[in-house]
């Protein structure tokens, strides 16, 4: 996996898989960007890993999202690597699901994602060479009740990941999604919470017959098993893996 001295951004790094996609980029040799709306906690992560610093972001404003990117340029020179990951959850019947969650849900996760690749594609084009990955979900290729706004924002990443992999191919610029199953975060822990109170059973039980339903292999993923398939994407070796959405799913998906 070479990333050694790639210039990289990734959202919603403070914790979770962005976390460990920063720490496994880093590890690599890159210098990162963590981006996050939890200004504190980028700069702990910052302060913990190799070549790293801090860009506190609200994704949800299109202008924080290009500053996003300017920073990294500014600090570093240019960009070469953009992990979009950053996400949130609501959990409702369509029926009384909220528009201001809609509309953060879908700012965060579809329209940021375009706002920093618009930002990151002219440099990485003047360059040669770009790689950038859409950190979506196996929701992205199916539906689950009472997750209107999640699963819409993360059906329309793999739509972005496809033109955006289309109009890099000349370029030296890739775009690639990592579908994962549930992936063991605390961001996961809240999710459980909010599905075991719409459907009256514990958190447990949510694991267990909602998460890991569909799943052959009967456990959460980890946000490094995530983080590993995300850096070799980024890295110089998969130049020819464009346009594609890889699950990292325990077999959720072949049922």
């Amino acid at each position: 996996m070479t990333v050694t001295g790639r210039r990289a951004l990734v959202t919603g790094a403070a914790s979770g898989i962005g976390r460990a996609v920063a720490e496994t980029l880093s590890a690599g040799g890159a210098t990162v960007g963590i981006c996050d709306l939890d200004a504190d906690g980028a700069e702990a992560v910052a302060a913990e890993i190799t070549d790293a610093f801090a860009v506190p972001a609200d994704l949800a404003d299109p202008a924080q999202c290009r500053a996003a990117v300017d920073t990294v340029v500014e600090r570093t020179g240019g960009i070469d690597l953009l992990v979009n990951n950053a996400g949130l959850q609501k959990v409702a019947p369509l029926p009384e699901f909220p528009d201001e969650s809609w509309d953060r849900l879908i700012a965060v996760m579809l329209s940021a994602p375009f706002h920093t690749i618009k930002r990151a594609l002219p440099h990485m084009y003047a360059n040669g060479y770009g790689r950038i990955v859409n950190v979506t979900s196996m929701l992205g290729q199916v539906g689950e009740p009472f997750k209107a706004a999640y699963v819409s924002a993360k059906h329309g990443a793999h739509g972005l990941t496809k033109v955006t992999a289309l109009e890099g191919a000349e370029r030296g610029v890739t775009c690639n999604a990592v579908c994962p199953a549930y992936v063991r975060t605390p961001w996961l822990e809240r999710t459980a919470d909010e599905l075991a109170a719409t459907h009256g059973l514990t958190r447990d039980e949510v694991v267990e017959t909602i998460m890991l339903k569909q799943p052959a292999i009967k456990r959460l993923a980890e946000p490094g098993e995530v983080a590993r398939l995300v850096a070799f994407l980024c890295a110089e070796e998969a130049s020819f893996m464009t346009g594609a959405e890889y699950r990292i799913d325990g077999a959720m998906g072949v049922r």
